[in-house]
């Protein structure tokens, strides 16, 4: 067995050694191919480097060959530029030289030009001063033979040119005053014509609605409440008067001087009625409602009439109580609508006659401002509309414009004469305010007979649609003094008889002249005479 494991081993150790020999061998005949390869690269390459080197140098002296023709010829095109340079400069120093000898020439020319204007100067200003010395010696001649100095004379002058001139002024004024005149009632007759066609809109006449329809009989108990306790609530809460018409039994007046309280009156109770949710809390609920919106209403009804107008900025306050005139109507006129018809036609008769139109807008929208609040504080609508225009510092323009536009006080501006025409087109026009012809024919005979009942009185006439009466009295019959007394005495018979709207205006008239003729009568009576 150990026998057989040493020739194991033996011959194990013989086959590592065979096997390393026949590696080695192997490895030895590997390099050897190895070496051979590199010597045919390194052939391959010197062959290679050998015949590139004598490409490089057989394109290197093509190359220095082309450089050196390329600058041959450019030196040759250089020497051609210089040449030709050269030759321009030789040209250009000639040229110079003829210039100068120009220049030369026609500074000697100058020079004796010069000398001989220098000469003419000299005599110029010997001729001036024998000149000077002639006007002395002939100023001195004439102020010795006239007896008169220099300075007297034009005095003089000034003051006969200064007469002509006064004189032609005062003659152009007269024709200007003169022509202005008699062109002024036609061309204000164009103009009025002109506002009224296109400033006042014809719209159908608004009646502000004093009743409520209630047809629900269930609603309309409910709205009446026990012992009639919702109703007097509503009736407590808005300050107005709730009553059921007798021939109607289904429609309910409101009743009250305030249109502000009608119109919250009225909304508070179609809103009750749509509802049908009648107690005190929604009663207090609604009115409140009603007011809020009512204000907001207010506002934004002055802020849509003052943007439409193009006025301006106004007040916020202002705004409402411009917008409190849409629920004002005067003589069925809604004051609202006329405000804004004199302030288009103010506008345009404003600017017709080349005057401020903002302003005239402006004080044509509130000259009637009083009558928002007129029903609530005491005072003439003109005073209280002094007062609001005072308050938010409005221009004196407009200011003047509320007060005057009635007569009450003088005018200061012309805005003010447009707004009062305005304010008579609007109010005065056909079908503007729901005064019947009968009522109003009565008032103005009325105002004539009294008038006319006077003792004294020669003729009356009722004007400007009955906002003046004018008398003419007998100035033979009645003096200054009973010629006063007889206008206190029509007044006070007007306010006891009649009623009228606003003020009337008195005006009594004594015009007395003195005529008398010379030498027509004496021709006459003589002719009589030789005839007899």
């Amino acid at each position: 067995m150990l026998y057989i494991i040493i020739l194991g081993i033996v011959a194990a150790i013989v086959g590592a050694v065979c096997g390393t020999q026949l590696q080695k061998r192997h490895f030895q005949q590997e390099i050897q191919q190895a070496k051979a390869a590199a010597d045919q690269l390194q052939q391959k390459a010197e062959e290679d480097a050998k015949e590139k080197s004598i490409k490089i140098l057989s394109d290197g002296k093509q190359q220095t060959e082309d450089y050196k023709e390329s600058i041959e010829e450019e030196l040759e095109s250089y020497k051609a530029d210089n040449v030709t340079r050269q030759s321009r400069i030789d040209q250009r120093q000639t040229g110079l030289k003829q210039t100068e000898e120009r220049l030369d020439q026609l500074h000697q020319k100058l020079a004796g030009e010069s000398h001989e204007i220098n000469e003419q100067k000299d005599g110029i200003e010997k001729l001036h001063q024998t000149a000077d010395d002639l006007t002395k010696k002939r100023m001195q001649t004439l102020q010795e033979r006239g007896s008169i100095s220099i300075d007297q004379a034009k005095q003089q002058i000034l003051d006969q040119l200064a007469t002509d001139l006064k004189r032609e002024k005062d003659i152009e004024l007269k024709y200007q005053d003169d022509e202005a005149q008699v062109s002024a009632p036609k061309v204000a007759k164009i103009l009025a014509d002109d506002a009224i066609q296109r400033g006042p809109v014809d719209m159908p006449r608004e009646h502000i609605e004093h009743s409520v329809q209630i047809n629900d009989n269930n609603t309309k108990q409910k709205l009446i409440g026990r012992e009639a306790s919702n109703i007097r609530y509503i009736e407590t809460l808005t300050g107005t008067d709730l009553v059921f018409d007798p021939d109607d039994p289904h429609l309910l007046h409101v009743v009250t001087q305030d249109p502000l309280r009608r119109e919250v009156a009225k909304t508070v109770i179609t809103n009750l009625v749509v509802t049908k949710q009648i107690n005190a809390q929604s009663i207090e609920r609604q009115v409140e409602t009603a007011r809020l919106d009512l204000m907001n209403e207010l506002r934004r009804t002055g802020e849509k009439v003052v943007g439409s107008l193009h006025i301006g900025w106004m007040h916020p306050d202002l705004l409402k109580i411009v917008g409190r005139l849409k629920y004002r109507t005067s003589y069925g006129q809604n004051v609202l609508n006329h405000s804004i018809e004199v302030a288009d036609i103010s506008g345009m008769l404003a600017a017709e006659l080349g005057l401020n139109v903002k302003i005239a807008k402006r004080a044509g929208l509130l000259h009637d401002i009083g009558k928002a609040i007129d029903r609530e504080v005491d005072g003439t609508h003109v005073e209280l509309g002094v007062k609001i225009a005072e308050t938010y510092d409005e221009d004196p323009q407009v200011i003047n414009s509320i007060a005057s536009h009635h007569g009450d006080v003088d005018v200061t501006t012309p805005i003010a004469h447009l707004v009062a025409a305005g304010d008579s087109i609007s109010g005065g026009r056909p079908g503007a305010r729901s005064e019947s012809v009968e009522e109003y024919v009565n008032r103005l005979k009325s105002l004539e007979r009294i008038a006319s009942s006077k003792q004294g009185v020669k003729e009356s006439y009722a004007i400007q649609a009955g906002r003046e009466i004018r008398i003419v009295v007998d100035p033979k019959k009645l003096d200054d003094e009973q010629n006063q007394k007889l206008a206190n005495e029509v007044k006070d018979e007007i306010e006891n008889e009649l009623t009228y709207p606003g003020k009337i205006k008195v005006t009594s008239i004594r015009d007395f002249k003195a005529v008398a003729y010379v030498g027509a009568e004496k021709k006459k009576n003589h002719k009589r005479l030789k005839k007899a």
